[in-house]
């Protein structure tokens, strides 16, 4: 995936000052991420803090645009001014193309991070944006539930490592397989809230149960209590009966749970992921676009709303 650039309208508008204002600090025909990133640490335009935020996107249910979701979503955290870090945590490696890469190309991923000791820092590779940093993945990965076994404290293990760096990033994103296992295990052990995208069909309400008697059993077997549940509905079509009952049900069952909004579906989300892009590389004007950042403002929203956190903190960088 090519870096992006941005003409000055949207230039401006990332870092929400006039074109005639970044025109006076910085004029030219087309942004790159850098100028946009440099720009908003000459004038100090950071986005609201929410703290450091580590926020796992999983379903045990597969086929629910999950990976699609939490790299935009991601992307667009950093677009926004965020220190980013992704974390793909599946062994097939569908983040790290979401985001323009192969995981085979990298020699570290989590494996040597959790199993053979290495430092978290070695895993770690630099995006096209300059705030977006991620851990890639590859099918070496599919090894790591099973070399965890015999180990202490494995539970713990991503916790650990991830001290090392989370003090320089906003927001750590954790892309997750559609199971459940020791590795998925340690993403929940390490997350402060959880993200479910789910569709609009009544499938998607016995995975929701097994994911809510998991949690529940963390809370009582090893005390960790997620700071937030978020159910998001993907991939939504309203045309469809079957996808309007279901989503009323969902709010029935899951009122305190149920993002008000939705992602719609949209051919061009599917577009973006199948071309190796987040939805706003590809298409930023797109509803799928729009909805990813509908439900990235309820959901910092809301933490700033439960953090009561000050609204203009510098934020950190990647």
């Amino acid at each position: 995936m090519e870096t992006p650039s941005y003409p000055p309208r949207l230039a401006a508008e990332l870092l929400g000052i006039t074109p005639k204002s970044l025109k006076a600090s910085l004029e030219k025909d087309a942004y790159t991420p850098e100028d946009v990133w440099d720009l908003r640490a000459k004038l100090n335009l950071y986005p609201p803090s929410v703290g450091t935020r580590k926020q796992l996107f999983l379903n045990f249910k597969g086929g629910t645009g999950k990976t699609s979701l939490s790299t935009s979503y991601a992307w667009r955290l950093a677009e926004m001014g965020y220190g980013v870090l992704l974390v793909d945590l599946d062994s097939q490696g569908h983040a790290t193309k979401c985001l323009g890469f192969e995981g085979e190309d990298f020699q570290h991923t989590l494996l040597n991070v959790l199993v053979k000791k290495a430092p978290i820092t070695q895993a770690i590779q630099k995006s096209q944006l300059p705030n977006l940093e991620f851990i890639p993945s590859n099918l070496t990965m599919s090894t790591v539930d099973l070399a965890l076994m015999p180990m202490a404290g494995r539970e713990f293990k991503l916790k650990n490592a991830l001290k090392e760096v989370e003090a320089h990033y906003d927001f750590i994103i954790f892309d997750a397989p559609p199971s459940f296992g020791l590795l998925n295990l340690n993403a929940l052990m390490a997350a402060d809230d959880l993200i479910v995208p789910v569709l609009a069909d009544f499938l998607s309400f016995h995975g929701l149960k097994l994911l809510f008697e998991t949690v529940q059993s963390l809370e009582e077997d090893l005390g960790h209590v997620l700071d937030h549940v978020f159910i998001v509905v993907n991939a939504f079509n309203a045309t469809f009966k079957l996808a309007k009952e279901a989503l009323e049900a969902l709010k029935e069952h899951y009122p305190e749970y149920l993002m008000p909004q939705v992602v719609r579906q949209c051919t061009r989300f599917a577009q973006a992921s199948s071309e190796g892009q987040p939805i706003f590389a590809f298409d930023r004007d797109s509803k799928g676009a729009g909805d990813v950042q509908v439900l990235i403002d309820e959901v910092i929203r809301r933490l700033q709303s439960s953090a009561k956190v000050a609204p203009q903190v510098e934020a950190k960088s990647a």
